[in-house]
This record gives C-alpha cells, sequence and structure tokens, in this order.
C-alpha cells in the first residue's frame, strides 16, 4: 500500500477461457488459490509440484504461477499439456531495487522471485486467504486440509514452526541453532534490540508476506545474520509475524529433505505418511544426489521443449 501507484511488482496475465474446454476435470466448490514462484531454470520444478497438489485433490485450486517475462512462453507451452487451472503473474525485479543486498556472494540467494512471497497481497488483492508454496516440494494429502488451517484471531498467517517435529531438528553447521531466531537476525544490531524480540523464540518456515520497511533496512544496515546465507527471505517474516502467526500440522511440512543424510533421517515409512514433503537445502529431488527422488518422479511432466529434465545417475550406477 506504500508504493507509488506507478510501481507495481507484477501483472496477471489474461486467464485463458477456454484453456480447460476440452478436458472433463470438473472440480466444485470456492477456489483455492495456491501460489508458486516459477524461475526458467526451475519450471520443472514448478510444474511437478503443481501436479501433485492437482492429483491428490478434487479441490477448486487455481494455481497463481509467479515468474519473469522471459519465462512466459516456456511456461504457457509446458501448461497446455495439461488441465490445470492456472493464472500467470510476471514479476518485475524493478520494484526489489534498494530493498535487497547487492553482496556478490549470495547471488543465488537473492534472485528476484526469492521475494515474490512478500507481495502476496498486491498478486492477489481481493483474496481473503492463500497459501504460498516453494517449488520444490511435492504434495501428497489433499490441499483442502491445508487451506482450511485455522488462523487464530489476531493472526495473519500459518506457519510450520522449526521446534515442533522431527523435521526440525537440523543443526546448520557453524551456525548454530537453525531452530530460533539468533539463527536468523543479528541481535547485537540496535534495530534488532529494540524490537525486543527474545533470541530463542522458536523460528518457523517462511510463506506469506512482509513488511518491505524491514528489506530496505536491511539492505542498508545488514541486520540479518551472515551465517545463514540463503535464508534472507526468513528474517523479515520472523520480524513481522513474531508470536502473532499460527501453526499448521507438522505433517504438512516435513522438510530438510534436501540436506545431506537426508535419507537416514526418515524412514520410507514416514516419508510415505507425510502430506507435504520439502526438499530445502542444496539437494533438490530433480538433481543427481537427492534422498526420495523417486517420490518426485512419480509427478514429473515431461518439458515439451525438451528443455529441463531431471538428472538421474545411469542404471548400473543405482
Amino acid at each position: 500500500k506504500q508504493e507509488n501507484s506507478d510501481t507495481v511488482p507484477g501483472m496477471v496475465l489474461p486467464f485463458e477461457i477456454d484453456f480447460l474446454s476440452d478436458h472433463k476435470v470438473i472440480r466444485t466448490g470456492d477456489e483455492i488459490p495456491v501460489v508458486i514462484t516459477a524461475p526458467e531454470e526451475r519450471l520443472g520444478a514448478a510444474v511437478t509440484a503443481m501436479n501433485s497438489i492437482y492429483r491428490n485433490s478434487k479441490a477448486n485450486v487455481v494455481f497463481n504461477i509467479v515468474t519473469l517475462n522471459e519465462s512466459v512462453v516456456h511456461l504457457r507451452t509446458w501448461l497446455s499439456k495439461t488441465d490445470m487451472k492456472h493464472k500467470i503473474i510476471i514479476f518485475d525485479p524493478k520494484i526489489l531495487t534498494g530493498k535487497i543486498s547487492n553482496d556478490p556472494q549470495k547471488v543465488e540467494a537473492v534472485k528476484p522471485l526469492n521475494f515474490a512471497r512478500f507481495f502476496l497481497p498486491v498478486f492477489l488483492p481481493d483474496t481473503e486467504k492463500v497459501i504460498y508454496l516453494d517449488d520444490d516440494v511435492i504434495v501428497q494429502g489433499d490441499i483442502r486440509e491445508l487451506f482450511d488451517t485455522s488462523v487464530k484471531l489476531g493472526h495473519a498467517a500459518a506457519f510450520s514452526e522449526d521446534c515442533d517435529s522431527a523435521s526440525s531438528k537440523g543443526i546448520v553447521r557453524g551456525a548454530g541453532n537453525q531452530n530460533s531466531y539468533i539463527g536468523f537476525l543479528d541481535f547485537k544490531k540496535e534495530a534488532i534490540k529494540k524490537l525486543g524480540m527474545r533470541a530463542n523464540t522458536c523460528s518457523f518456515n517462511p510463506g506469506v508476506f512482509v513488511l518491505e520497511f524491514w528489506m530496505e533496512r536491511n539492505a542498508k544496515e545488514d541486520l540479518y545474520s551472515k551465517t545463514l546465507a540463503d535464508s534472507i527471505t526468513t528474517p523479515p517474516m520472523l520480524i513481522v509475524f513474531y508470536k502473532h502467526h499460527s501453526d499448521i500440522d507438522p505433517m504438512w511440512h516435513v522438510r530438510h529433505l534436501g540436506v545431506t543424510g537426508a535419507g537416514n533421517r526418515y524412514s520410507p515409512q514416514f516419508v510415505k505418511a507425510a502430506k507435504l514433503l520439502h526438499w530445502n537445502g542444496h539437494y533438490k529431488p530433480w538433481g543427481r544426489a537427492s534422498s526420495f527422488s523417486d517420490i518426485w518422479d512419480k509427478w514429473y511432466i515431461p518439458d515439451p521443449t525438451g528443455k529441463f529434465h531431471p538428472i538421474r545417475r545411469p542404471a548400473e550406477e543405482k
């Protein structure tokens, strides 16, 4: 709301009315809006995540896919091979000017679409409730259940806390405990001290939006912890939703599948029972060295252009 009227972070492309005309799928009930980002090099991840959501629910799901202008044609071509109801939102990176760090060591972390979640109220101004998901997930439960998560009076969002389940025991080497606020924010900075937050408060995995004020302050004062360079989207959300967020069922966010040793952390039975799997970490399920990539493969839709394909070990190496 504080942005100038001529500065918009993205635009929604007109929805193709005839998109579903040749398909027999009929879904009833109120729309369940799901937002997911789709950078060019990870379009396959977004499409696969969407497919897992769509095939495991009869709900009237509408995907709001946030991408950059150069990926629109590729994305449309891919989605034309599916019956998933969707809208494409073009994100304008100019909106981030002065709000994110120019540190060359954080090039991967500061890619524009990493910050798209902060603009959900702008993308969907008339929507009362929305689900935001990262692209490196697979949903095995009915997304309606997640959408129906109770958000307490006075709260604006629901997250999965980092102290609430077996998937939350991740320790970042050299960084201390990633389950608390001190792992994400620099409590030596005066601006953080003045907020009166407890450093040992349980952190949460982010998913909705944030006040841009804190993005601007960090670019100038470097308020976020340097030990977690790949988590720069988490700190501002921890600030905004400090003690003002509700919790979601831990089985709706079984994470750390993308870290070393994930295959030993979880049993196949536990992974099968999980309602949402998240490969946060270095190893992605479309890559060569990921754990439980066979689950991801189940929902993968081949790229009709041939640009994207998962990397797999030769059969003799398996």
